[in-house]
Order: C-alpha cells, then structure tokens, then sequence
C-alpha cells in the first residue's frame, strides 16, 4: 500500500470566514486570488512539487496559518477507484468504447466518482491523505489507438478520435457531476499528447520521440482533448515523449499555444509519473533541474508529478525564481488553477453546503453499482463469428470449459482497474460450473503466457464434450503499461491448444477472447469447426456473469451482444507501419489500404436488423449543418441492440482526407418487430477538411453520407443493410478554425 499522510493540527474551520477566499458569496476567482496572493513562494513552490507519490512528493503540504489541508493530486478512476481499497471494478476503456455507448460510459463514470468520493470523505474525516485518497483523477485515458502491439491500448477508446471525443465527454461530465456550483470529482485526460506507443519495443516511451506531421497531430492526436476540454476537464496531462524533438511537459506550443490560446483550456497542467526528471534523465533536452523548472513552468506546466523523491524538479523552483529564470507573476499564476480545482470540490466550504460531503461507504460495491458493471460488461462484448450455435439451445449439455481465461480472475482486470474483490468476482468457471448438466475444466496452462502445454489434460477435458467453450487471451501479465507485445500471435501454446481441442472434440466450438490489441486469430475466423467467437476485452469483476448470460441470452438486458469493434483488426502485422512511425498513412480505418481480418465499427447480433428511409437534403449551403435520417427494425428472432453507425465521405476535396470518417453513432435496444427513427446531425465543421497553414475549411463540392450498423463495402460484413445519400456544399469556403 502506497503511504499516507496522516493530519492531526487543528485547522481553522472554514465554516468561520477570517478570510475572503473562505468567504462563500465572492466570486471563484476573486477567492483563488486571495488566497494564491497570501502565499510566500516557498509555499507556492511547496504546493507546485507535490503533486506525485506520497511521503516525499505527494500530498501537497499543509498551510496551517491558513487552515489549508493536504491535497492529493494522484488518484486514479480508468476502471473503478483504483488500487485505494475495495471498490466497484468496471469494464476497461477499451471494452467501455465496444458499448458505442455514451450513456454506459456515464453511468459508469457516475458509479466510480460517486465511490471515489465516498472514500474520500472517509479518508479526509479522519486526517488520512496519501496517493490514491483524492478526488482528482487521472482519467479517462484518450490517446488513440494506431498500433495492435502497444502495451496501453487497453486503457484507450479506441482508434477513432470522434468515437474517443464523444465517450471521453461522457467519462467527464459523469464524473463531475451535475451540481451547479460543486464538483463530485475532477477528471483529468491524458496523456497529452502524441504518445501512443511505443512502451518498451523497440523503444522506451521515456525517451522517445515522437514526429508528427501539423496535419496528423491535428486531425488525429488533438480532437479528442479539445472534445474533452469542452467537456469541462479540470486537468490535462502531458506525456513522456517529446513532439518534435520538443519534451511534453516543456512544450510550449502544446501546453500554452494549442491548449491555452487555441482550445480554451482553463485548468491544470501536471506532469506523468516522473516525466519532468526524464527530461534530463532520458531525453537529455536540460542537463540541470533549475533550467527544468522554469522551462516546464514557463511552457506551462502547473504541478510536477513524481516518484517520491526527496527533491523533484518542481523543488527548484525557488532557485529559477532567484536566478531570474522565471517570473514571479508566472509561479503565482500556474497555482491558481490548482486552487481552483480544490475549491470547486468543496474544499473550502462550510460542508453542508456541499451535497457530495454527505456520500458515505455504503455506496461502496452498492447492488445498483455491481448491476452497472454487469450491464457495461455484457454491452461489450463483440460477437465477431456465429453459425447459430447461441444462443445455446438447451443447457443439457456435457460441457469443457478450457483455457488460461477459463479461472483466472486477475486477468479480467485491466490496468488502473479497482481491486479485485473476490466476494463480487466471478470467473467463467465459477458462474458456468453449475449451469449445465456436466462441466470439465482445464486450464491447460499455467498463467496466460502458456510457456508451459499440457496437451493431454486438454485433450481429455474435451474428446466426449457436447461443447468445448474456449478462454483465451493476453491480460496484464502479457500487454500493459511499460509492456508492448512483440507479436500479434496468441501468448506461447495458446494457438495450439485452440487447435488441440478443434482436433479432440466431436462437439461444437466456441473461443472468448480476453485481450486488448488484437491477436492472430485468422485460424478461428475461417476453421468451420469453430462455431462461434466473442471478444471480451477485460470485462472485470462481472466477467463470469457476463458470459453465462450471453451464451444462455438470459433476460438480462444486452445479453444478445451488440457491441461494436473500436478499431481495426489487422489480418497481419505486416499490414501495419512500425509502432515508431507515426504517420496515420495505411492506419486506422481512416486511411488503411489493406483488407483486415475485421473492420472498425463490426459487430454480429443474435438478431438481424434493416434499414430503410434514409432523407437528407439533397444541397446545402457552406456553413450549414447536414440533418440525415433512417429507420433502423428489429427483425428478430430476439431483442437486442443495434448501433447505428454515420460516416461521410469526400468525393471531390482538393486535400487529403480520410477514406470515411465517424461523425454520429447511435445505440438503440429494441424489441422483435420494433423500428425506430435515427436521426444525426452532421455539423459544418464535421464537412471540413483540413488545409496546410489554414486550418479546417468547408469546401464547396459533393459528398457521400452512408448510414448502418456498420462501415460499407467491407469483405467481412454483418447482414443488415448500409444506406447512402449524396449532397452538395455550395457557396465560397469557409474557414472553420485550427479545430473541429
């Protein structure tokens, strides 16, 4: 357990306004300037440096002359309030962004703040601060997803940056909360920005540079921060890498020119876990820590998270003040949203003013959060293959359950997920071993990297099963933080064993998948003995529950699966551009050339759906939004989800542009027999297109609108039907600005 502070002083209640930043009826910011101008720069320095690991770099120290407490800047919310004690563990992202559902996202991200503050309030109430014991959290992660290898691709929304916008804006307002005046917990998107692999192959992220193109960065890397920052995020984070030769955390285009000037971002600025000492350690870009200080500082840099360190960069502050190095206005300034943040939680108000200090522990592992877990869990599932083997018929079934996912709980969690708590934990085999009429379970390996085979304990769990259901998969002992994968083949003797029990078994075959990247599973699509394939990601502590109600299609709402893949499923590595390249050409389903194994936005259902009545108008003017329609209808034989999914594409644009691009998705549950109207708007801004030193431009000219449950004219395709309409842009151009 990481160390805590634990607080005895007697503070000065903030109940008794001694001074105007305590004084509730000023405004926010005449508040934060009394109480940022009453600091002597040894407190502000003191305040800069401590937003890392506790003892030494976290939490921020008390002001006691002020009645100020300890603040810990360091929690982490991805999957749940995690490593802080027992909590409510959720999907992670990756399998959050398959839901294609903002309202899933937020209600998850309403269920964890919701524990987070909770705790919190238990933790303050008795004088305990430390890393993880905030309300601040590190999350939601927005990097998009380029490369199947990268180690982090767990903790992304995928590789579409409308996609990864849209669901990060819902992370953040379920988060925060809706009171008008308090926050329930701050969010923080990261890591800005550029920094999507590689970890640790060929490369370490701690030293790597990132070359980017203004375009790429642009229309790829940037979108989803702006959608957060319009979210309301009280905290961006920046990155390991360098830009362009140009550390993140003292890059002054990225953190002062693009997010300040261009975007409108207002918060705060903190450093990744020791990102600031790499920039003398790894990137060798400063060689001292007072030219580091005041160059991070001066590009923008609000609070240093470190390792717990006795003296972090940010602690010499004071020396780049002395030498002149930095302004004192500025260290002042780059306080003032930390202030802010704080006083926006509630920090500095009398308590009964804030409706969140009420929140207590019984809200911890609550039946209405475990039921949101199960629910996020079963809408993320992606049923990639099926010849009608599920629903299953009868549960009078002799059934082997094998694999290294089968029974293996600490694996369903991903990266930055709550605690695993064994009480609300379920595996496939604990919630399937007393569903059918017989069950036979066999690992077959020891953990999931499978270095160690046993062929014949599988081949005996299997040769006289009616269904043999296989578990496979990655988890974090294969592909996580600091942890790229060095191939997409399946961990040691995973891919054998799924031959093996092909070969073995006279009965049906079904593979479940855990895993974030994909993995090479081109033998499963095609071998005709496999029956069906569903792609679980890392559903967490529901994972066993999820699965039992998915094969039954129990009356569970979203057991009829309707997730949707995030990204692109490469048939090949070497369909891919190396991890250290980061130009979008031939990547993601915006520019890729090649045929994948299967599309972004693929997803099968129990059921079948069609579409009919597209309208949209048939001429619009430059500047004008773009209104399309359809009717989407459950055609049975159950209910189910459908996602409906809006993609334009240029026909005549004097620039590069993406093949197709995501500007609307829509997840709808409807009953047999069932139709609905769907309807997107498509902005002005959404019809630009991105112009070299000008910035996004809406052209006059034709456009092509498609409009389904899933990209058109892909070889790997569901049943149901894709619309199109075309339209024209008419009138001048017109500039739309650095951003959509």
């Amino acid at each position: 357990m990481s160390a805590v502070w634990f607080v005895f002083a007697a503070f000065v209640p903030t109940a008794i306004c001694i001074y105007p930043f305590q004084n509730t009826s000023l405004p926010w910011n005449d508040r934060v300037d009394d109480l940022v101008n009453r600091l002597t720069v040894d407190e502000i320095v003191g305040q800069l440096s401590h937003g890392g690991l506790s003892p030494k770099a976290g939490p921020t120290p008390p002001i006691d002359r002020l009645g100020i407490k300890p603040y810990s800047w360091n929690t982490e919310c991805l999957g749940g309030d995690s490593e802080a004690g027992n909590a409510t563990s959720f999907p992670q992202s990756i399998g959050m962004a398959a839901t294609f559902s903002r309202e899933v996202i937020f209600a998850v991200a309403e269920a964890t703040s919701i524990e987070v503050r909770a705790k919190y309030n238990n933790y303050s109430s008795s004088g305990e601060y430390g890393t993880h014991r905030g309300i601040s959290c590190f999350s939601p992660v927005v990097n998009i997803m380029r490369h199947p290898l990268w180690g982090r691709n767990q903790e992304t929304y995928g590789e579409d940056p409308y996609l990864s916008g849209q669901l990060a804006g819902s992370f953040v307002t379920g988060l925060q909360g809706d009171d008008p005046r308090y926050v329930r917990a701050s969010a923080g998107c990261k890591h800005f920005d550029v920094h999507n692999g590689p970890e640790n192959i060929p490369v370490s992220r701690f030293s790597f540079d990132a070359i980017v193109s203004e375009r790429d960065w642009r229309t790829t890397f940037l979108p989803q921060f702006k959608a957060c920052i319009d979210a309301g995020t009280f905290n961006l984070m920046c990155s390991y890498n360098k830009i362009n030769g140009i550390p993140a955390c003292a890059n002054q285009k990225l953190l002062t020119s693009i997010a300040r000037e261009e975007m409108g971002f207002t918060g705060y600025f903190i450093s990744d876990q020791g990102a600031v000492e790499n920039i003398i350690s790894a990137h060798k870009y400063f060689n001292n820590s007072v030219d580091t200080a005041a160059g991070c500082l001066n590009a923008g840099l609000n609070l240093e998270l470190s390792n717990s360190i006795d003296n972090n960069v940010f602690t010499y502050l004071g020396d780049a003040l002395n030498a002149g190095k930095i302004d004192k206005s500025t260290l002042y300034e780059r306080a003032k949203p930390l202030f802010y943040t704080r006083m926006r939680l509630g920090e500095f108000d009398p308590a009964e003013m804030d409706p969140y200090s009420k929140l207590d522990l019984s809200v911890v592992q609550s039946e209405e959060h475990r039921s949101i877990s199960l629910d996020a869990a079963l809408r993320s599932f992606v049923l990639l293959r099926n010849d009608g083997v599920l629903p299953l018929k009868t549960l009078d079934l002799n059934v082997a359950l094998v694999g290294p996912m089968a029974d293996n709980p600490s694996q369903q969690f991903g990266d930055y997920s709550a605690d695993m708590e064994s009480e609300f934990t379920t595996t496939p085999l604990s919630s399937l071993k007393s569903v059918f009429s017989q069950v036979t379970h066999e690992s077959g390996c020891v953990d999931n990297k499978c270095a160690f085979y046993y062929r014949g304990r599988v081949k005996k769990a299997v040769e006289s099963a009616d269904l043999a259901v296989v578990f496979l998969g990655t988890g974090n002992d294969v592909e996580s933080e600091g942890n790229d994968r060095a191939n997409m083949e399946l961990p040691g003797f995973q891919a054998q064993l799924l031959y093996d029990v092909v070969e073995f078994t006279q009965g049906s075959v079904v593979l479940f998948l855990f895993n974030a990247g994909p993995v090479n599973i081109t033998f499963a699509k095609y071998h005709p003995r496999i029956s069906a394939i569903v792609e679980c990601f890392f559903p967490a502590q529901a994972t066993g529950d999820a699965v039992k109600a998915l094969l039954s299609n129990s009356p569970i709402a979203g057991s009829n699966p309707g997730g949707r893949l995030p990204f692109t499923w490469p048939a090949s590595l070497n369909d891919v551009p190396p991890i250290t390249n980061y130009s979008m050409v031939n990547r993601t389903y915006r520019y890729f050339e090649g045929v994948p194994l299967y599309p972004f936005g693929y997803g099968l259902s129990f059921s079948a759906f069609a579409y009919n009545g597209i309208t949209l108008n048939q001429s619009i003017h430059v500047g004008d939004n773009l209104t399309v329609s359809v009717t989407v209808k459950n055609l049975g034989p159950y209910d189910g989800d459908e996602v409906t999914q809006a993609y334009p594409q240029w026909l005549n644009a004097s620039v590069l542009t993406p093949h197709l691009q995501l500007v609307g998705f829509e997840r709808n549950s409807l009953r047999v027999g069932e139709q609905r109207q769907v309807q997107f708007t498509v902005t002005s801004s959404q019809m630009a297109v991105y112009v070299e030193d000008k910035g996004f431009i809406v052209e006059p000219g034709p456009m092509r609108i498609y409009v389904g449950g899933q990209q058109p004219n892909q070889e790997t395709h569901i049943d149901s039907n894709v619309l199109h309409g075309c339209f024209t842009i008419v009138g001048q151009s017109k500039l739309i600005g650095q951003y959509i």
